[in-house]
């Protein structure tokens, strides 16, 4: 195991409650995080192959910023406490794990994905906050700084079992019926009437 990836998975892990706290734990600088669960937010995800720790298990990593874009435009600005605190208290429309969990959660939380008053975005309006409380008591995080996160992200999507990556991680036995998840809640949501302004 190399240096960089004994030291991604031994982070120490914070609650919601610490990440959303005054002062913030996390750094305003670039890394990369990991989301450790207690709870499956999908029963058909094999976690045999996952890291654990302390009654928790590695789903889903993550990096901030992306990667500088190919042709020249100026790169995010994001960092890793603006990325993970979105995480926790934004919406679907803007943090792809939160879009994940709600549609594998959908049915046991009752929450349905909506569109905006716009069309153009897609979140779960009265159901974000049922999501914040399901992330609440079930989601852990953790991170590491890093000035090129996501050389450190190829190399733990090649490395490590996390079920919940779709990028760069097609080959996961999860992959299709991840994919297929989220796409039968946009069908869903594309045939119901829009709701209102995201929260």
């Amino acid at each position: 195991m190399t240096d960089s990836l004994a030291e991604y998975l031994g982070a120490t892990l914070h609650t919601r409650d610490e990440v959303l706290s005054r002062p913030c734990p996390i750094p305003a600088a670039r890394g990369v995080y990991g989301w450790w669960f207690d709870a499956l937010p999908s029963g058909a995800i094999d976690t045999s192959n996952c890291e654990k720790r302390d009654g928790l298990t590695l789903l889903y990593a993550g990096i901030s910023p992306s990667r500088p874009p190919a042709n020249g435009t100026a790169p995010s600005k994001q960092t890793i406490r603006t990325r993970i605190k979105n995480h926790y208290r934004g919406n679907a429309a803007g943090s792809t794990l939160r879009l994940t969990l709600g549609c594998l959660l959908a049915t046991e939380l009752g929450i349905e994905l909506q569109r905006t008053a716009s069309g153009k975005k897609r979140h779960f309006h009265q159901g974000e906050s049922i999501l914040s409380d399901w992330m609440s008591e079930h989601a852990f995080v953790s991170w590491v700084e890093n000035a090129e996160p996501w050389i450190l992200e190829d190399n733990l999507i090649e490395n490590l079992d996390l079920p919940l990556n779709l990028a760069g991680n097609r080959e996961h036995p999860f992959f299709a019926t991840l994919s297929r998840a989220r796409a039968d809640l946009a069908r869903r949501a594309e045939q119901a009437p829009t709701s209102g302004k995201l929260r």
